[in-house]
């Protein structure tokens, strides 16, 4: 298994706690290279102090991937010093509030931000019964006849915001890759994940030769991330449940022990914790030990805005 070295991962935690301000772009990212930011490391709860599981994939010091829209990724998106106009995609792992909410707030504020290209949104398919498609979601949003009318004509070439929204659904169900967008920047792929029973997807995301893998919320029944994630420079991986987790929250969520069997198997170079709830908060030592029993490289768990070079 590939490792990275001690005085490495030191240098990782360094910058992220330093917050060196650059005269444009992150002012927690290094200027060159490939790096992974937090910003939001909680989940749907509103006494943790932080914001929902969302994260942005930059390169050379310019954020072209955002993935997911948790309540507050708005307000850290800013505070970043990340550019919309930057972004290649946005992608959603599922449409729950919790990943997704923020979405209206950034398509409201990007009338001021400079972008003249389409966006492409992707995100899962529905499964036409409870759960709307992305593309069905959105326009439930923002569409004229959704929550916020005055935002419909982002989803036409008359936008007022200059560009267009350019919505995609990627398969929820079955075991199937799905590998059908990239840019000069970015590729990426996904994969349908279970999340009891609400469609959802994990995202890989290959950049300048490096390959990060972003889980969402899952269960471990599929199986399917061992492959989908082999060899991969980062896993970010969602620790929402304790190890003594029983029940409907197993249905959903991964306990410590299966995600150091997943990270192990998959042979990552490094894995982030994020989605960590009050429920596992202040019992890192004990999820630590038992994600290690299997997975015993760089383990970080994740806070707000820290951002991680690869």
């Amino acid at each position: 298994m590939r490792t990275v070295s001690t005085s490495l991962l030191a240098g990782y935690l360094l910058f992220a706690a330093t917050n060196v301000m650059g005269e444009e772009g992150s002012a927690f990212c290094g200027k060159q290279g490939v790096w992974i930011q937090i910003l939001g490391s909680g989940g749907a709860e509103l006494d943790d102090g932080n914001s929902g599981s969302s994260y942005l994939v930059w390169l050379d010091n310019k954020a072209r991937l955002l993935v997911d829209t948790a309540p507050g990724s708005s307000f850290r998106f800013d505070v970043s010093g990340a550019k919309f106009a930057d972004l290649d995609a946005i992608v959603f792992t599922h449409l729950h509030a919790d990943h997704a909410g923020d979405f209206p707030a950034f398509i409201d504020g990007s009338v001021f931000a400079g972008r003249d290209r389409p966006l492409p949104v992707l995100g899962p398919d529905g499964d036409k019964k409870t759960h709307p498609d992305t593309k069905t979601f959105v326009k439930r949003l923002i569409g004229l006849e959704g929550a916020f009318p005055h935002l419909a004509d982002f989803l036409t070439y008359k936008s007022s915001g200059v560009y267009k929204i350019d919505l995609r659904n990627v398969p929820a169900t079955g075991r199937r890759r799905w590998s059908r967008f990239g840019t000069q920047n970015i590729r990426l792929a996904s994969i349908p994940v279970h999340h009891g029973g609400v469609p959802a997807v994990a995202w890989r995301v290959e950049v300048s030769g490096q390959v990060i893998v972003f889980t969402g919320d899952l269960s471990n029944q599929k199986n399917v991330i061992p492959s989908f994630a082999k060899g991969a420079d980062a896993l970010v991986i969602h620790h929402a449940i304790p190890e003594t987790a029983r029940g409907t929250l197993k249905e959903n969520h991964l306990t410590p022990t299966q995600i150091g069997q997943i990270a192990a198997k998959a042979e990552v170079r490094m894995l982030i914790l994020g989605h960590r709830m009050n429920r596992t908060r202040g019992r890192e030592t004990q999820s630590r030990e038992a994600i290690e029993v299997n997975y015993t490289d760089p383990l970080v768990f994740a806070n707000d805005l820290e951002c991680w070079g690869l």
